[in-house]
């Protein structure tokens, strides 16, 4: 087999079943978004300002202990015990867990302050209030994936996410227009249906963890030293993101309900295809990870490369397809006429920017592995601080362009973010990845 092909089946064969777990994942919320559409506008507004405000805190640690796994790798690299750091984790996730639950619970009263409109604010608070006791189920979930994948233990953590798809669209259904005894709760009806999945979720990878890891007790401060210094940055990298983007939903919601639920929806649509160069750049930060810890330095490059190379390849081919077919795509959700005029616009520039946002997440993946991830923080805070955010701010609302104004933005912060992280990680594979071991592959 070519050496090439040999890297390319290596990434693919733990990206396979992460692809089809993310996939599975991200569909859980889509069912969300059909479910809350066809309930009514107003419950699709209410849920996509709601989740807009609680993504941007819970995922802090979601950033955090999805560094669990480039952090394992490194270590197994390196000849450790990965096995005894379950139990650490598990009482990392646990106290996040704890203060991310007060902290979506401190912003309830804030959000009578935020200037939405008068009817969706019931709908928010019981959505904020529900969400904030899912917390821990939500981490147990990353936790334990996480430790199983850095074990390349990939297979049946991702088939339970695609299992819970029908969970969660079942339990949307039940408990947001009601039935029998179960009244109908609307936007809360969402959030309860996403609290019993995500317990679900997680308690059932706790316990298959043991059945198929040798399990030991173990207490090592610096894994938790670890763990701050990758997967803050990270988290922080992410964090970064992800308010950009729901500020945006924030910012369009003042103006009018419809362009929160137009940028949920095509939120969701870049999410799905987003989820396959996620799950490929989870698959390289292992790979890279292993080889950092075991010094394999050929290796590092190359599977950082090939990864790179196929997370930019599916992206481009996405982009093709949301640029042929953008009212049938959006139909999926809403059949809402003014809804699909605002969305379609939108989706012709999501085009180009998933091709640059498939670049940066690759990026991003070979960071974690090598545990540099602060220039990914910087680079991030650089192209959507600095640049998105003002940039759209000022085409959106003084040029009177409204949510395509924010998604031209999104593209020229793109382009910078990939090219500030492109720059820095060739400069340090010539500068700090020389070949000084005769240990070239793995």
């Amino acid at each position: 087999m070519p050496i090439r092909s040999f890297y390319i089946k290596d990434i693919t064969n733990i990206a396979g079943p992460i692809i089809l777990g993310n996939l599975g994942f991200i569909l859980i919320g889509v069912g969300d978004v059909i479910v809350a559409g066809r309930h009514s506008t107003d419950t699709l507004a209410a849920v996509s300002l709601a989740t807009a405000i609680i993504n941007c805190i819970m995922i802090f640690g979601n950033g955090i202990l999805g560094s669990i796994s480039a952090i394992l790798s490194n270590y197994r690299g390196a000849g450790k015990e990965a096995e005894k750091y379950f139990y650490p984790s598990l009482k990392f996730a646990a106290i996040l867990s704890v203060f991310i639950s007060i902290l979506i619970l401190a912003c309830i009263p804030l959000i009578d302050k935020l200037g939405f409109e008068e009817k969706l604010i019931p709908m928010i608070k019981d959505y904020f209030w529900i969400t904030a006791f899912s917390t821990f189920g939500a981490y147990l979930h990353t936790t334990a994936k996480e430790f199983l994948q850095a074990f390349e233990i990939v297979v049946f953590p991702n088939i339970l996410t695609v299992i819970c798809i029908f969970v969660n669209l079942f339990l949307n259904i039940i408990f947001c227009f009601g039935f029998g005894p179960i009244p109908e709760m609307s936007a809360g009806g969402l959030a309860v249906a996403s609290l019993i999945t995500r317990y679900l979720m997680g308690l059932v990878l706790f316990f298959y963890c043991f059945r198929k890891v040798n399990i030991k007790h173990h207490k090592d401060k610096n894994y938790y030293k670890d763990l701050v210094k990758v997967g803050t940055p990270a988290s922080l990298a992410v964090m970064i993101e992800f308010i950009g983007f729901n500020a945006i939903t924030v910012i369009m919601g003042r103006v009018g309900g419809i362009y929160a639920a137009a940028q949920n929806i095509v939120c969701t649509l870049t999410s799905v295809s987003f989820m396959v160069p996620l799950a490929i750049s989870n698959a390289t930060a292992v790979k890279v990870g292993f080889a950092n810890g075991a010094r394999y330095y050929k290796s590092l490059k190359t599977y950082a490369y090939t990864g790179i190379g196929l997370c930019v390849a599916f992206m481009t081919c996405s982009a093709i397809v949301v640029g042929l077919i953008p009212e049938f795509l959006v139909r999926l959700f809403t059949n809402d006429a003014e809804l699909i005029k605002v969305c379609i616009p939108v989706a012709y520039v999501l085009c180009f920017f998933q091709i640059f946002d498939g670049l940066q997440v690759a990026l991003a993946g070979v960071f974690k592995g090598i545990k540099q991830t602060s220039i990914v923080m910087l680079s991030n805070l650089i192209a959507y601080w600095f640049v998105s955010i003002p940039l759209g701010c000022y085409v959106a609302l003084h040029l009177k362009l409204n949510l395509l104004g924010f998604w031209y933005s999104l593209g020229v912060s793109a382009i910078i973010l990939c090219t500030i992280m492109l720059i820095t990680l060739i400069k340090k594979f010539k500068t700090d990845y020389k070949e000084i071991s005769c240990r070239t592959s793995l």
